[in-house]
């Protein structure tokens, strides 16, 4: 007698397609309710986790595994801010950074573990291990949201970021601290606190080099195949290796991604590389904030409610009037430094990180670290009303109007050229000449290493990307002009362009007629056959070299130029290039010229 085959074992595959479906699936319900309620998608994804996670519905289990991974978001996110910041702008902002994090840090750490020793039992180490962490606040909250206000360039924005910054460096010493309270056995034949520091600048050093002898040429190789794959590989394991550098000698990964962007901030690549990651960033930054509403401990939370909620409310309070103290002392407007308060009064992702080694260090018991937890998750759900209010009040908007340059000082129009070579030269030089900012792009390595050498920046990219485009500044720019050597380049390529970026006026080279045909039904500024001008000049300086009075020169000029418009006219209109071809000159037909000295007509 047989007996029924045992049920199948559950799968990765299927574990992973599941949990899939059902956080994608809460993910976008509950990001998109909330951003129609202009409540913002990081409240929406730490809801839609806390629903389904182990506390909730019970839809979807291991949300420490998935937290783990989804970190790699904030390392991204790192990677893509490095990009934006030269070295140069890193060393003119090195006041803000060490002198106003410093500060931050240590003010709000400081007041923060007072008054959890002097408002709970705790003793003064685990006190210590709590506060320290909540002077940190939510990198992955707030960066997003200046970038995509456009403030991150700002002087508002950047005292921001160099105050997020410095709590990435702090992490180091932070982690020292712990170590150096631990209560752990097994902790004492850590490395020490000098020998950390130590590995930081050795690491940074490291990076750079790398970076240097080792990125750019293998960029300049990838470029050279022409594998867009190619650089969305290149650019991960970038990221990845320099996380996992730091991760091995126990540092910040963030600042290993960080300092892997700043190494390619001057790189011609950086467009192509932004473009690529961005995609990721955001997938996996979603995903951390799903798994932080997931490991939030609703139980604990029930048990202890009052506590919860309060300390979350100490916190947001206590770190925006530091914040906004200290942003005074550093002279930002009232309206900024409130801003930035706002800003930064929650705590930080990293807080989860360092208090699960207070855990493992004996300084705090489990359910301590989940409470506090959860006052970090509770602190992190209040930014988007936060920011929300900041927004209404628009604080810090008058300041930075009053900072940054003033519309008549500022260059006469933004436009971007895609395609520098000998074309694409002499239209960007000829709009640099008259003052226009101009941005300039081309997939072509070689040319871009000899325009360098002349000491113009060539982005290196694919001009007819949209995505590209939009980092390069597309949604500012007044003019996209493609000055490239494609015939293949038709409406189908350039019409979601136009749409993207209706406020750019767009210019077209063309390779020939054909090609003028096929953008027929383009809303464009203008279309430049290549040869056309280059080629009539030469026809006038044949009939000059055959004697032609100069006066009859001029008159054949203008007849042909109206001649050939008038057949591109009917060709477009019938959509071949065999209409009108009774218009086209040939042996024994000339035209009609008018000797004007004598009035009468010449054949």
């Amino acid at each position: 007698m047989q007996t029924p085959a045992a049920a199948a074992p559950i799968s990765a595959t299927d574990v992973l397609l599941s949990d899939g479906v059902i956080l994608l699936g809460a993910a976008v319900l509950f990001v998109i309710v909330f951003r129609r309620l202009g409540l913002g998608a990081v409240l929406g994804y730490l809801v839609a986790g806390a629903l389904v996670g182990p506390q909730g519905l019970r839809l979807v289990g291991g949300a420490e595994s998935k937290l783990a991974i989804a970190e790699i978001g904030i390392v991204l996110l790192l990677f893509l801010v490095g990009l934006e910041l030269h070295p140069a702008r890193l060393w003119r902002l090195k006041r803000d950074i060490f002198a106003l994090g410093t500060a931050q840090v240590v003010l709000c750490g400081c007041v923060l573990t007072a008054v959890i020793f002097y408002t709970t039992g705790f003793t003064w180490g685990a006190a210590i291990a709590l506060g320290l962490p909540l002077a940190l606040s939510s990198t992955a909250q707030v960066l997003p949201g200046l970038k995509s206000s456009g403030r991150i360039n700002s002087p508002f924005g950047e005292k921001v970021f160099s105050i997020l910054l410095f709590q990435d460096l702090s992490i180091v010493p932070l982690i020292t601290i712990v170590a150096a309270l631990s209560r752990n056995p097994d902790d004492v034949g850590g490395p020490p606190g000098w020998m950390m520091a130590a590995y930081t600048v050795a690491a940074i050093a490291g990076l750079v080099l790398a970076g240097r002898f080792i990125l750019r040429p293998l960029l300049r190789l990838v470029g050279r195949l022409g594998e867009r794959e190619l650089f969305v590989t290149v650019g991960l394991f970038t990221v990845l290796a320099a996380a996992a550098l730091m991760h091995a000698l126990h540092l910040s990964t963030a600042l290993g991604a960080f300092v892997a962007g700043v190494m390619l901030a001057d790189s011609p690549y950086r467009h192509e590389i932004e473009a690529d990651v961005e995609p990721f960033r955001s997938i996996l930054l979603g995903l951390f904030f799903l798994a932080v509403g997931m490991v939030l401990d609703l139980r604990t939370v029930a048990a202890y409610p009052f506590f919860v909620i309060g300390m979350a409310a100490v916190l947001v309070l206590t770190k925006a009037a530091l914040i906004t103290g200290l942003a005074r002392l550093f002279g930002m407007e009232r309206n900024q430094a409130i801003g930035a308060g706002l800003l930064l009064s929650q705590g930080g992702e990293f807080g989860f990180v360092l208090f699960a080694q207070a855990q493992n260090a004996l300084l705090i018991a489990p359910q301590a670290a989940s409470l506090f937890s959860a006052i970090v998750t509770f602190s992190m759900a209040t930014t988007p009303f936060l920011m929300l209010f900041a927004r209404r009040l628009e604080f810090a908007k008058p300041r930075d109007g009053m900072d940054l340059p003033k519309p008549e000082d500022a260059p006469r129009g933004t436009a971007i050229i895609v395609g520098y070579g000998r074309f694409g030269q002499t239209v960007a030089q000829m709009l640099m000449g008259h003052g226009f900012g101009v941005v300039l792009i081309d997939k072509k390595p070689s040319q871009i290493e000899v325009s360098s050498r002349f000491d113009m920046r060539v982005n290196y990219g694919d001009g007819t990307r949209i995505d590209l485009l939009r980092r390069s500044g597309a949604d500012e720019a007044r003019l996209i002009a493609f000055c490239i050597d494609d015939p293949s380049l038709d409406s189908k390529q350039l019409e979601p362009i136009a749409e993207a970026f209706p406020q750019a006026a767009l210019l077209v080279r063309a390779f020939d007629r054909r090609q003028l045909l096929e953008l027929k039904d383009l809303d464009l500024a203008g279309v430049v056959r290549e040869v056309f001008e280059s080629a009539i000049c030469m026809g006038v300086q044949a009939m000059q070299a055959l004697g032609v009075p100069q006066k009859e020169v001029e008159e054949v000029e203008r007849q042909y130029r109206q001649n050939d418009e008038q057949r591109m006219a009917v060709q477009i209109e019938h959509g071949s290039l065999l209409a009108a071809k009774e218009l086209m000159y040939r042996p024994g037909r000339r035209m009609r010229l008018f000797n004007s000295g004598e009035g009468e007509e010449k054949t």
